[in-house]
């Protein structure tokens, strides 16, 4: 561990009127548990299981509530419309929706489990952005991940740009890029972290990548590598980052393979607190050294790092709990107290005890980690994703907030609003023979426009249907 000296768990706010925004993705109606994602293991082990899409989503809508109480600039993303028959049509499947529906159950159920799949709920794999005060132009700055790693999630990604444009739509503020080349597969802000010595100020930007160009890198030998090198420097060249503020890093083969999808099931960082598995990277010591020289260049003082040792938690702990798969928060603040920092994460994690023994030692020893909040997210882990997973992480000055699509912020008033559509429109059980139902297609559909009533976004043009 590598920490400037201790300050009684007091951190500096945030300075210049800039925050980190939480976008987190409401679970949509057709949550169920297919198993699409080969090297998610959570996923893997939970195919064909029954599903409860409202627990799910109010599971969600409670972690925004958490989070906007304890002071955290809270944000919600609707789902997408699904299933997405025009797909399966366009894959010759046809007739009337019965038909297609029936037909794909019959010939290919993989295909049927894709258009429905409520993947988008995990936001972290939106997009990867990156603040004004970082980019060449001063804008923020937004790039769609491709996900050409799943076909399930390659579906995403019109409506995900499509989405962003609505909610970040002044231009003055924001520039939207198109995504990259499916040929470079693009993971989003689940492969990206940003240092910072407060979120106003100027930046670091990590970009962890599975492999390289064919033959450049060693690649994982059980799962896919699903981000690619070419991706992360594509990305950061469209946001005009300087190279000294982009550091590239490869993940661990290793890791990958112990069902390390994504960076952010093993690695995290809030401003100047960078904490990962000495598992995670594929050279760590050297890839820590290389941040904590280039942070340094920055002028605001050392970076704070912490690796947990694998005889501390292993990388299948790690990766079953999700310990890493955490939101780093700043919480009170104001013009008499400082903020602090706090972790959020999965109640599997109270309930391992080699996990719960690093929590309690970082919050009593000198890392700068205060407090701890379990937050129950069961449904989305048992299908694969964690509360990191569940949002994508903005940073905002107050005049690019402003800028925001109003509705899509999160209020007392709003979030009633969601848990009474919710309640109305979600089923409780879901089995893998209701895909093939067109009664529970058109519910899916009905539930869907429903949230987008709520959140204003009825008349913001996103397609109504894929």
């Amino acid at each position: 561990m590598s920490a400037p000296p201790a300050t009684g768990g007091a951190h500096e706010p945030a300075i210049g009127g800039a925050r980190e925004w939480n976008f987190d993705g409401l679970v949509g109606p057709s949550h169920s548990y297919a198993g699409l994602s080969p090297g998610n293991l959570a996923s893997e082990a939970h195919r064909g299981r029954v599903s409860n899409p409202r627990a799910a989503a109010l599971q969600g809508l409670e972690k925004m509530r958490r989070l906007h109480e304890l002071g955290v600039a809270q944000a919600i993303l609707p789902p997408h419309p699904r299933p997405a028959l025009r797909w399966l049509r366009g894959l010759g499947f046809a007739g009337e929706t019965s038909r297609v529906l029936g037909a794909a159950a019959r010939e290919a159920p993989h295909l049927l489990a894709a258009a429905y799949s409520a993947s988008s709920m995990w936001s972290a794999n939106a997009a990867t952005v990156t603040p004004g005060v970082d980019s060449g132009g001063g804008r923020v700055h937004f790039t769609p991940a491709n996900l050409a790693g799943g076909l399930h999630r390659g579906l995403e990604t019109t409506y995900t740009a499509a989405l962003l444009r609505a909610i970040f739509a002044d231009e003055t503020h924001f520039a939207h890029h198109p995504p990259l080349p499916a040929a470079w597969g693009d993971e989003g802000a689940a492969n990206h972290l940003r240092l910072a010595p407060s979120h106003a100020a100027p930046g670091l930007h990590v970009f962890v990548y599975g492999g390289g160009a064919a033959g450049d890198a060693a690649l994982p030998r059980r799962y896919p590598a699903r981000h690619r090198e070419e991706a992360s420097r594509a990305v950061a060249r469209q946001h005009g980052l300087a190279p000294e503020r982009a550091v590239f890093v490869q993940q661990a083969p290793a890791a990958i393979d112990a069902g390390v999808f994504h960076n952010d099931v093993i690695a995290t960082a809030d401003r100047d607190f960078l904490w990962l598995h000495e598992g995670a990277w594929a050279d760590a010591e050297m890839a820590i050294e290389t941040l904590r020289r280039r942070y340094a260049s920055l002028g605001a003082g050392p970076l704070w790092s912490e690796v947990t040792p694998t005889h501390q938690v292993s990388l299948a702990d790690a990766v079953s709990s999700y310990l890493f798969n955490c939101q780093l928060v700043e919480v009170g603040g104001g013009e008499d107290r400082a903020t602090t920092r706090a972790w959020i994460g999965p109640e599997e994690c109270r309930e391992l005890e080699t996990v719960r023994a690093v929590l309690e030692d970082l919050v009593a020893g000198s890392a700068p980690i205060d407090t701890l909040h379990f937050v129950e997210l069961r449904e989305s882990m048992r299908n694969g994703g964690g509360p990191a997973c569940l949002r994508l992480r903005v940073v905002l000055r107050d005049d690019e907030a402003r800028a925001l699509h109003p509705g899509v912020r999160f209020t007392p008033e709003r979030h009633a609003a969601l848990v009474a559509c919710v309640e109305s429109h979600y089923r409780d059980r879901v089995e893998p023979s209701d895909l093939a139902d067109p009664e529970w297609a058109q519910e899916c559909l009905t539930a869907q426009r429903a949230v987008l009533e709520v959140l204003g976004l009825s008349d913001a043009g996103l397609p109504e249907a894929l």
